[in-house]
């Protein structure tokens, strides 16, 4: 069987908003240790647009952007996303504190910071707003996945089947029952499941490819939609 992966980080991307690099560096270094995919914005106005283009699982929002304050980001996040957002700030005044929390923050952290301390920090937030259990099971249609013991499960008429998938085609499997029928890019694919790779963006249709067969192989036809020029959504050619 292939090794267990942390509950919490399995498809958790966390979008870290600083516009100092050597922190926004060290964050990542960190996050990415903890099993969890990364990505950066040095602005607001960048923070904003990866929001709705990526979706990110989790903010780590700093207060003092270059172009725009961080309690005012946090509101026009709000405005459209219930994203869970940490502030990491040199501000440590309590009125700060109790600002942020008011606009919607799940917690606040000040510069400077214990990295390992923010990364217990982003687990438990993730816990908590996605309510996730210590054997939690996620389903969609015939496809049962169970994250505690890393398995995925095909029911069909015949009966209950285990899905032999490699390390990496239960990482996209998982992201794909999370949230079926959203279209995920090749790029965000590759990231979620080869995180320390350099290896194209094609190499994920590889394994879409494999993960398909598979699903097929076991009952489960029709599954992982193509969509023109961006990526695929996990879907039945019949739903679409």
């Amino acid at each position: 069987m292939p090794k267990s992966v942390s509950l919490t980080t399995i498809s958790s991307l966390v979008l870290v908003v600083e516009d100092d690099e050597e922190i926004a560096s060290l964050l990542e270094k960190y996050l990415a240790r903890a099993g969890y995919r990364t990505t950066k914005a040095s602005t607001g106005l960048t923070a904003l647009a990866h929001v709705q283009r990526l979706q990110p699982d989790l903010i780590l929002l700093d207060i003092g952007l270059p172009d725009i304050d961080g309690f005012d980001l946090l509101a026009k996040i709000r405005a459209n996303s219930a994203v869970p957002v940490i502030f990491v700030s040199a501000m440590d005044e309590s009125t700060d504190k109790l600002l942020g929390l008011k606009l919607g923050a799940d917690d606040y952290v000040t510069k400077p910071f214990n990295p390992q301390e923010v990364v217990a920090r982003v687990g438990a937030v993730l816990k908590r707003t996605r309510g996730v259990a210590f054997n939690e099971v996620i389903r969609h249609d015939g496809i049962e996945v169970q994250l505690e013991s890393h398995i995925a499960i095909a029911s069909t008429e015949k009966g209950r089947f285990e899905l032999p998938l490699t390390a990496t085609e239960f990482r996209l499997l998982v992201g794909f029952v999370r949230s079926p029928f959203k279209t995920f890019e090749r790029a965000l694919l590759l990231d979620a499941c080869m995180p320390e790779s350099d290896a194209l963006d094609r190499t994920v249709d590889t394994h879409i490819a494999n993960l398909r067969r598979k699903l097929g192989n076991y009952g489960q036809k029709g599954y992982i939609i193509a969509v023109r020029g961006i990526g695929y959504r996990f879907a039945r050619s019949t739903d679409v």
